[in-house]
């Protein structure tokens, strides 16, 4: 199951970074731009985690995390705070309204991303899915390692990525230039006849046995993997 997460954010340059990340990390992302919105879209679904800006227009973040701690249905959803007040005092006050971590802006991406794997890890250990599986493949994000029918895959760490993401929308069928995207990051150049090599690589590796193969080709479209699970 893939967690939904609800980012609450007025400033469109990072709501908008924030989504494209969170996304590429394989969460389903949805954005409210002030906190009466965010209530409303709550109550209307209720997220498996909320990051939160401190200053909103409209109603606060902080005013916004304290309601959602008032309520039953909202009482134990995460919530990471964002804020540019770095102050001890502001801190502990996000905290003790409810807040289950913060982060002072400006913050590293890769930091945040890695504080919602482990809230949702304490929180929502369901969905942190530190080990992705289907079919026979299993992935092991922590340990990095790959699994067939019980059998270790030796992969380099650019088809660990490449079956990672595969991994997380089985199924989907991905351009070249989609996965480009998400494997090597847009401000990356590289060819896109470079996803065909990786493939065959990761390809020759999840087949070494004569297993079927998990990874179909789409004439003209690009490229998915079809297993159960």
């Amino acid at each position: 199951m893939t967690p939904n997460i609800l980012v609450v954010e007025d400033e469109d340059a990072l709501a908008t970074l924030l989504h494209y990340n969170l996304e590429k990390e394989g969460y389903q992302v949805a954005l409210s731009p002030d906190g009466e919105d965010a209530l409303l879209q709550i109550q209307e679904k209720l997220p498996d985690l909320v990051v939160l800006d401190w200053m909103l227009p409209k109603i606060s973040g902080i005013e916004v995390c304290r309601r959602l701690r008032q309520r039953t249905e909202t009482r134990n959803v995460p919530i990471i705070m964002l804020t540019a007040r770095g102050e001890e005092s502001d801190r502990i006050r996000g905290l003790d309204t409810g807040a289950d971590d913060y982060i002072v802006k400006p913050f590293a991406m890769s930091e945040l991303i890695a504080r919602i794997r482990a809230v949702l890890r304490r929180l929502r250990p369901g969905l942190a899915e530190d080990r992705l599986h289907r079919g026979d493949i299993i992935v092991d994000r922590v340990a990095h390692r790959v699994k067939r029918g019980g059998k270790e895959v030796h992969l380099g760490p650019t088809e660990f990525r490449l079956l990672d993401y595969l991994m997380q929308h089985p199924g989907r069928v991905f351009s070249r230039e989609q996965l480009l995207d998400a494997v090597w990051g847009s401000d990356v150049y590289v060819e896109a006849r470079t996803v065909d090599v990786h493939i065959g690589r990761l390809r020759k590796a999840l087949n070494d046995e004569a297993q079927a193969d998990p990874i179909r080709t789409v004439r003209s479209a690009g490229y998915s993997l079809d297993l159960d699970g």
